[in-house]
């Protein structure tokens, strides 16, 4: 079974957006504390704790606009985290009955038929099925219930 890595967003994308850098609709990120119910933070991939002061923005994980570059709202810890580095499943991926994944090319295209509603302990093993098939290059990974992007998953 293919070996699978977790992709948090780059740190220096974190920073720029911690400075006050624009989210993909070109607007600073939005100020909060966290309320400690499914607050995911998409850098360090742990949840934010109740009270912790926290970002909201809005982000497109894809490189160029086109048809299949979903933008929606994202969390991030609104001081300095560590970027996510593991190789087992992020602890953001646990607390929900479900997650959408999906296969995408290399060039960003939605791989028709790869899309399934996986439970947590589910994750690892359709993620390395679908990248041992070809043109599969990444897994995006979403909420189930809100369709926000969570992370990506490549081959290790």
């Amino acid at each position: 079974m293919t070996q699978i890595t977790f992709h948090p967003l780059p740190t220096a994308t974190v920073e720029a957006l911690r400075a006050g850098g624009p989210d993909a609709n070109g607007l600073p990120a939005e100020k909060a504390v966290s309320d400690g119910a499914g607050m995911p933070c998409r850098h360090c991939l742990n949840n934010i704790p109740e009270g912790a002061d926290m970002l909201i923005l809005a982000h497109r994980p894809f490189g160029a606009l086109q048809p299949y570059a979903e933008l929606g709202p994202i969390f991030l810890c609104a001081d300095a985290c560590d970027a996510y580095t593991g190789k087992a499943l992020p602890p953001i991926l646990r607390t929900s009955a479900g997650y959408l994944l999906k296969g995408y090319t290399a060039d960003e295209r939605i791989h028709y038929g790869t899309g399934k509603i996986v439970a947590p302990d589910d994750i690892a093993s359709y993620a390395a099925s679908l990248l041992d098939r070809a043109p599969i290059a990444f897994v995006d990974v979403r909420s189930a219930s809100n369709n926000c992007f969570m992370t990506s998953i490549t081959a290790a």
